[in-house]
């Protein structure tokens, strides 16, 4: 007897996916639980595996297609491999669903009438939700010009009254020399997210510099006896995990949200480390972190990076952050402003440490300087917050030890 495979619950606010790659064909031998599709979500690549041993039937959608929790995606047939077993009806039907969009009418839809042929399912919701029709949206990014719920989300982040979108433009002339890639769902999440980021929080960025001579003589000295006890290296994400945890508690709206007219504070803090993973930047979530000594905190750390490399991130991982760190000193960076993580009103930004002279007790000496950058959302957080936080967070690294007497 035949068992449908289809889409699996995907995590916390994520209700499509893309079909990123078919790893088995019809008619090819499958056994139970090998992963036989490749779906791809605002946020990790998830592979959904055979319920059970036969051959895997005719697939219901396509590479490239969205596809929402609980559609079907293929069947597998009981028996050894050949031939593909013939479509089913239901499979058919569902092709026939997903076919491109016939052109529309010159004839602009009433307000709130969606045309089904012209958007996606999870994008037809919230249109339906807002009174929208497809034409106000307009031409969308899915297979075939189809509306995904991105462009709706898009369309919806526009301010109010904006004005009418031009007309498109004509096909892009490639170079001969150069190369066109679509961007994945992930890489368009990224791109729409961090737009809607600068479009929603009255962002700003304030900066400070940190003296790392103390946070690296700690590291020198307890170095060996921390990883003979632990298993694990001592870093100095950890040393400014504590200390932005420190910082937040002194400074309340810095880990809180805005909810429409509302401020939601925060007795806990969940920090995101920004980790480049395969398809783009990653930003898992230390629950609780401020329940947490320096070894815990490099465990988890340690095993996002191996996860995220791996591509085996799990999507309940990725959400929950209240306050995030990126270290862009890995890759060289001198200084930057980083984007807000939405909904998240701070993120703190690491950098290169580089030997400078400064100036101490009048004397001009060589030390190893970090520059630190606090993007926040002045709607919440005052700037006199923000340089406190910033200075709090300079005295808290470049002398460790106000971390173990809580000062």
């Amino acid at each position: 007897m035949s068992v449908e495979i289809k889409v699996p619950t995907l995590g916390e606010s994520v209700t499509t996916a893309t079909i990123a790659k078919w790893l088995k064909q019809p008619g090819e031998a499958v056994k139970e639980d090998e992963p036989v599709v490749e779906l791809e979500t605002d946020k990790v690549s998830v592979e959904v595996a055979a319920p059970q041993a036969g051959v895997l039937g005719p697939q219901a959608v396509k590479e490239g297609d969205e596809v929402e929790v609980g559609a079907l995606l293929a069947t597998v047939e009981p028996g050894k491999a050949g031939a593909a077993p013939a479509a089913p009806k239901a499979v058919a039907a569902e092709k026939k669903v997903e076919a491109p969009a016939t052109p529309a009418p010159a004839a602009q839809p009433a307000a709130g009438a969606v045309d089904s042929a012209a958007a996606l399912p999870a994008a037809r919701k919230i249109m339906a939700e807002n009174g929208l029709s497809a034409g106000q949206v307009g031409q969308g990014t899915g297979l075939g010009g189809r509306i995904t719920k991105g462009d709706v989300l898009g369309f919806l982040s526009q301010p109010q009254g904006a004005a009418p979108a031009a007309a498109p433009k004509a096909a892009r002339k490639d170079d001969p020399r150069e190369e066109r890639v679509k961007m994945t769902r992930l890489r368009r999440t990224i791109a729409r997210r961090l737009k809607e980021a600068q479009n929603t929080a009255a962002m700003l960025t304030t900066f400070n510099e940190i003296d790392m001579s103390g946070a690296m003589a700690l590291r020198a000295e307890f170095q060996d006896s921390f990883v003979k006890k632990h298993g694990v290296k001592l870093g100095y994400m950890s040393i400014f995990s504590r200390a932005v945890i420190a910082a937040l508690k002194e400074f309340p709206a810095i880990n809180a949200e805005i909810d429409g007219e509302d401020v939601i504070y925060r007795d806990f803090i969940n920090l995101g480390i920004a980790v480049g993973g395969p398809n783009g930047l990653v930003v898992p979530v230390i629950r609780d972190a401020d329940k947490m000594g320096f070894a815990q905190i490099e465990k988890t750390i340690s095993g996002f990076g191996k996860a995220a490399r791996e591509g085996t991130l799990k999507l309940d991982e990725l959400s929950g952050g209240t306050f995030s760190i990126t270290n862009g000193g890995i890759y060289g960076s001198l200084l930057s402003t980083p984007i807000l993580n939405s909904p998240q009103s701070g993120i703190l930004g690491m950098h290169s440490i580089q030997e400078r002279p400064v100036a101490v007790n009048g004397q001009v000496v060589i030390r190893p300087m970090m520059y630190v950058a606090l993007s926040y959302d002045h709607r919440i957080v005052d700037g006199k917050e923000a340089v406190s936080f910033l200075v709090r967070l300079k005295q808290n690294v470049e002398d460790p030890r106000r971390l173990l007497i809580d000062v």
